[in-house]
This record gives C-alpha cells, structure tokens and sequence, in this order.
C-alpha cells in the first residue's frame, strides 16, 4: 500500500502545473460551496435566542414599506397576553458617507420601551438614564461602535433620505448582546423634525408577549383587530419577518440552489477536463503496467487516487478557506447575517462533496483508461 501511495504521489508531480491549477480550482469551487452553506444556515437554520421566542412584528399587511398609525401601539397592548409595545421607524439616512464602513442599522424608537423590549441587550444604568434623560441621545450597539469608532458623547449626524430631515444626535449609551448592531434614537425627537403630514406614522410595532405559546393566538388577535381597517396589518415572529425581508430581495433558495448546481457543474468539467488530459497522456503507460502484472483494480486504485488526493486537498484547502472567511462575514451589520459562520455539518459535506465530485467526474475518463485490451492499449499513439 505505502509503494502505491508514493506512485500515486510521484504521478501528481509529473505535471506540477496542472496538479497546482486542478487543485485551486477545486478550492475555489469548494471555497464557494461552503459560503452558500453558511448562507443558506444564516437565513433559514439559524436558531433564535430566547428573547425572541417571545417578540412579535406588527406591519403593514402590503408592504414593510406602507406605515401605520401611532394609535395602533396602543390598541395592541390592550391584547390580553401583550407585555409591551415599542415603535420601531427605521431612519436609513446617510452618517458621514455611503461607504459600507459608515452604515449601520438606525431606528427611532420609544425610548423609555425599547430596552423593556429587548430585554436580552444589556446597558449600563447611569448610561440608560443619560440616554432616556436627553431627546437627542442615541443608544449605539457595541459592534457598531467598535466597528465605526462610536465613544460617548460622540455628536453623530444623520441626513435622512426617507424621512426629509437632518437629526443631530449624541451617543449617550452603548449596549451589547447577540443583536449589538442596532443604534436606537427618540421617536419624539424625528416627530418634531418631521412636516405635520408625515408625523405620527410607524413602519412598525416589536410586541412582547407574555410566553411563546401567546404568539399565534395575539397574532391572531393583532390582525382580526384591523382586518377591516384602512390600514390592515401582518403579525409575525421576528425570525419570520427576516426572512420576509429576504424574501422580497428575491428567491434566496433558488438563488442558492442555482449557484451551488454551477459549483458542482464547474468542479465536475474541471476533474473531469484534468484527468481526461491525465489518462490520454499515459494510455500506453498503464497497458505497459498491466503487462507487468497490475490488474484492472490496481490500475483503477492509482488512477481514481490521484483524482480523490487532488480532490481531498482542494476540498480541505477550500473548507478552511470557508472558516476563515466565515469570521470576516459574521461582523456584518445585517441581522439576519450575525453570527454568520459555516454551520458544524458544512464541514464534512464539503469535503465529501469534493472528493464525490471528484471522483465521478473523473470516473469515464479513468474507466476508458482500463476498458481496452492491452494489446489494443498499445498500440494507440501517444
């Protein structure tokens, strides 16, 4: 066997060139593979935390875009099983520039709610009191503030695009917990900003309930209420309602599974390509070998060998390429995308996935290899 494997290494070195190429162009493929996987756990494995067991999202039943009454906060908590309500206005706007650097999520919120909502974010006490305290305080998550270089008292600007105003805020609080890459600014304070007919609107409601087993009955309850209105509203988990975002990107999971079947296509052409090049090229040279002795099966092990060694170093190669990324991606800025890491399974099934692809797509080119009489072998031209 040691004799064998020492064949099958001296052969991959016979052409470095193409070995070297074959072997990036199975990391690059697998590298792509794992990133798919990672994605596709973020937005539909991913397990929520406990606080969010018990947090529902009311919006506009059309559109996250169309807003609701101010009034609506208050019919809701008057559901039995509702703990508290909090207005969540996303303000997008611009902080210093557009580059991905400066952007982070920015909400105007009910202040004295917000951290009775999301009770997992934890605030220093004498921090909490300055931001409730000062109308233009803004509560910024650590990983924001890390990543931007946020201090408090920093003076922060933010020149709206939906909302036609520029808000001159300060950072009054810094908080963390899993969801630390929201910043939180008074709702009242935008009110005052805004003209008289864009005010008292909410893109939507966070509603906290008493246990998980509320959540379907006071979603229920939530959209029965204003089912007849002008307005009707859509009632849902927060994990539901990320992925509703998603989902109006387009198609993730087509999107997904397309890319992954070019991966797999590609990755097959290029085993394929290569040992094809590989057996054409040593034709004689295995009828040679089975004249000496070596059987189909032997002739069968070095071959698919150096397919499955190419295989199994590009697919590792690729995995940990994957790991590495893995922990770039996890400090973006989009929730859904936190803690965006290659899931435990994605590990093995890329390199399996390398190694199978491998060696079915070099599968013909090696069978046409051993299939021939040696005599017949022999005599084709080199």
């Amino acid at each position: 066997m040691r004799a064998m494997l020492l064949f099958i290494a001296r052969n991959l070195m016979r052409n470095r060139r193409r070995t070297l190429l074959t072997f990036l162009s199975v990391a690059a493929a697998t590298l792509l593979l794992g990133v798919l996987l990672s994605v596709y756990a973020a937005f539909y494995l991913r397990e929520g935390y406990d606080e969010q067991a018990v947090r529902l999202i009311t919006r506009h039943k059309v559109s996250y875009l169309l807003q609701l009454p101010r009034y609506y906060g208050d019919r809701i908590a008057e559901i039995p099983g509702v703990q508290e309500t909090c207005i969540f206005d996303y303000f997008q706007g611009t902080y210093i520039d557009n580059r991905a650097e400066h952007m982070f999520p920015r909400s105007a919120v009910e202040a004295e709610k917000v951290f009775r909502i999301r009770t997992e974010s934890v605030v220093e006490p004498d921090e909490l009191s300055a931001f409730l305290a000062d109308r233009q305080g803004m509560a910024v998550g650590r990983s924001i503030a890390d990543r931007v270089g946020l201090e408090l008292g920093e003076r922060v600007v933010l020149v709206g695009d939906i909302y036609p105003v520029t808000l001159e805020l300060y950072v009054r609080a810094i908080y963390s917990g899993p969801d630390d890459i929201e910043a939180y600014f008074h709702y009242d304070y935008l009110q005052e900003a805004l003209p008289d007919s864009l005010r008292d609107r909410v893109m939507m409601y966070s509603v906290r309930v008493e246990t998980p087993e509320d959540t379907s009955r006071v979603a229920e309850a939530v959209d029965e209420m204003f089912r007849n209105s002008p307005e009707p509203t859509k009632t849902e988990t927060e994990k539901a309602f990320m992925l509703a975002f998603v989902s109006s990107i387009g198609n993730i999971k087509v999107f997904l599974t397309a890319l992954a079947g070019a991966v797999v296509f590609t990755l097959m052409l290029v085993m394929g390509n290569a040992m094809a090049m590989t057996v054409r090229e040593r034709t004689r040279e295995t009828a040679v070998l089975r004249t000496l002795g070596f059987s189909r099966s032997r002739v069968l092990f070095l071959l698919a060998g150096e397919a499955l060694a190419v295989s199994l170093a590009g697919g590792c190669a690729g995995t940990a390429l994957t790991v590495a990324l893995s922990g770039v991606l996890a400090n973006q800025t989009v929730s859904f995308l936190q803690g965006f890491a290659i899931p435990g399974w994605g590990v093995p099934v890329s390199i399996v996935a390398a190694l199978a692809l491998g060696g079915a797509s070099s599968s013909p080119a090696i069978l046409s290899a051993i299939r021939p009489q040696v005599a017949e072998a022999l005599s084709r031209p080199d």
